[in-house]
């Protein structure tokens, strides 16, 4: 596909469609992120552990199938992928609120949900990182996960905002209705798309174990790709530790109902709305290698106003003021990263990259639930969330000592390290 000649993204129309399928599938999984917690908190009163379990089982997805979700991807046309797996996250988030009312749902139903809808969830998300070089072009790719990013960052911001007062009003099983309805029109919208996207060529014989490793050896072996994603890995191994008691902190610790809550988690969207509209200026100005490791050491240390607030403190705001410092270092950081990667990528392998960087980067996930919710038993929450702060401050190290450490935006289209 070619992009627009006409000056700004959104004037595409096919590019607008994208952005608001974006927006709307967005808005239903972050509805997602607040009320499928809540539901076992306060319908079916899980403790830490369970809490931790429930995290797990949402990212397991990534060890499970990401290898050979890229390696699948890059043999078929990637919008009805991502047009076929929300609605099928659409029916399996339903299955919530139809338990709910029949009075069988249980925390066992919450992990079958959370696992299908993670699995569902990797095949989307490699296929929309690798759908958008193809919808606006290696020269507008800064522009458009930018642009992206903006619209997330939106809903992150509105999402919790529209939960909190559904989950208050209705209860956290119905609310996931909301979450179904954004993904159904995700995919409507998506399939609007008239963009033509040719089916990639296969392999004279396909190969699924041979077109993973070759997909492992490509960021592997080239130390600015691997460099991103182990440091990911290493953020979020630790975001996932701190994510799985955050809620608990906030509701149990804080005494902050779901409207409360939900409020928190709009200050992070704003952050993250900030980082978003900054993003491209900040690649531009500082080089987007630069921007990869600053980030995160700049933003994440900020993270352990969290622990120090108490119930009815203005320590609540400062922590506020923290969580919103953390998504804006997030996004600035993936709206770069994700360029680079993509920028480096030839489009036969995009698919088996952006799989292996999720495999990589996103492989700690369930272990950080698990060791979230085994440490909050343990040690209890706030002592978790100043560990959890820690880690994702190391984060920055592994881009920090690479050659990223001082590349600009014009290096990425030759490589970090000179290879193509």
């Amino acid at each position: 596909m070619t992009p627009s000649p006409r000056p700004g993204l959104l004037r595409d129309r096919d590019f607008r469609l994208l952005f608001a399928a974006t927006a709307l599938g967005q808005l239903g999984d972050r509805v997602v992120f607040l009320a499928l917690p809540l539901v076992a908190l306060t319908a079916l009163d899980a403790d830490e552990f369970q809490i931790g379990l429930l995290t797990a089982t949402t990212t397991a997805g990534s060890l499970l199938v990401g290898l050979p979700a890229g390696a699948w991807v890059d043999r078929v046309r990637r919008r009805p992928v991502l047009i076929g797996t929300d609605l099928a996250r659409a029916l399996v988030l339903l299955s919530v609120p139809a338990a709910w009312w029949a009075g069988v749902l249980t925390v066992p139903w919450l992990y079958a949900v959370a696992l299908a809808h993670g699995l569902l969830g990797v095949f989307f998300d490699v296929s929309y990182a690798s759908y958008l070089p193809r919808l606006v072009g290696r020269d507008r790719l800064l522009e458009g996960n930018s642009t992206l990013s903006a619209v997330r960052s939106v809903t992150s911001i509105s999402g919790p905002a529209l939960a909190g007062p559904l989950v208050g009003g209705l209860g956290a099983a119905p609310t996931l209705l909301a979450s179904s309805a954004g993904m159904t029109a995700s995919a409507l919208l998506a399939l609007a798309i008239r963009g033509r996207e040719e089916k990639p060529r296969p392999a004279a014989r396909p190969h699924l174990r041979r077109d993973v490793l070759e997909g492992l050896r490509f960021v592997l072996a080239r130390p600015a790709l691997r460099a991103t994603v182990l440091g990911d890995a290493l953020f979020n191994l630790f975001l996932a530790v701190y994510q799985t008691m955050l809620l608990v902190f906030l509701e149990r610790r804080l005494g902050l109902g779901a409207s409360g809550v939900g409020l928190i988690l709009s200050g992070m969207g704003c952050g993250a709305l900030l980082g978003a509209l900054t993003a491209t200026r900040l690649a531009r100005r500082l080089g987007q290698g630069r921007v990869i490791w600053l980030a995160p050491l700049l933003t994440c240390p900020l993270t352990v106003l969290t622990p120090l607030a108490h119930p009815g403190g203005p320590g609540v705001y400062a922590a506020a003021a923290g969580l919103a410092a953390l998504s804006f270092g997030g996004v600035v950081r993936v709206v770069a990263q994700s360029s680079f990667q993509q920028a480096l990528t030839p489009d036969r392998l995009l698919g088996r990259m952006n799989a292996t960087a999720r495999f990589v980067s996103w492989g700690g996930l369930p272990l950080g639930g698990l060791l979230g919710g085994a440490s909050g038993t343990a040690f209890g929450a706030r002592a978790t969330l100043w560990l959890a702060a820690a880690g994702m401050t190391l984060s920055f190290l592994p881009a920090a000592l690479s050659p990223l450490r001082g590349m600009r935006a014009t290096d990425c289209a030759r490589g970090a390290d000179g290879r193509p």
